[in-house]
């Protein structure tokens, strides 16, 4: 194993801890009583959607050959980062219905985008 493999894997971790943390803490404030159902769901999408913009950074560079990754990382750095902040955003600032159906669209706009551009790229012959 890499060491490079090994700092993926510690951060995809951290991440799940990250989230798994978020949630039983905002779990346990409901349960004292310091926030609503609604507050709970509100930081736990809120931190996924945060989470789906820190993978979504990451996922070209695991697709696409090493020359285009760099093309692929730009597309996916604007649909599926950008996706994922509405999404935490949506889940802060709207109303929860409102959040679930936007937000989910805009997740899969996100995933249908940078997985389109970046299997687009696997067939074109490189620049010289």
């Amino acid at each position: 194993m890499t060491e490079e493999t090994k700092k993926e894997i510690l951060a995809d971790l951290a991440w799940g801890g990250g989230v798994v943390a978020v949630a039983l803490g905002a779990t346990l404030a409901r349960k004292l009583g310091y926030i609503d159902h609604d507050t709970v769901k509100r930081l736990v999408f809120g931190m996924i959607g945060l989470m789906l913009a820190h993978f979504g950074n990451r996922l070209p560079k695991s697709v696409v050959p090493s020359l285009r990754a760099r093309q692929a990382k730009r597309v996916a750095g604007w649909s599926l980062v950008l996706s994922g902040l509405v999404y935490a955003g949506l889940f802060v600032f709207a109303p929860i219905p409102v959040a679930t159906w936007f937000g989910s669209a805009t997740v899969l706009a996100g995933i249908t985008v940078t997985l389109g551009y970046c299997l687009s790229l696997r067939h074109k012959p490189e620049a010289v």
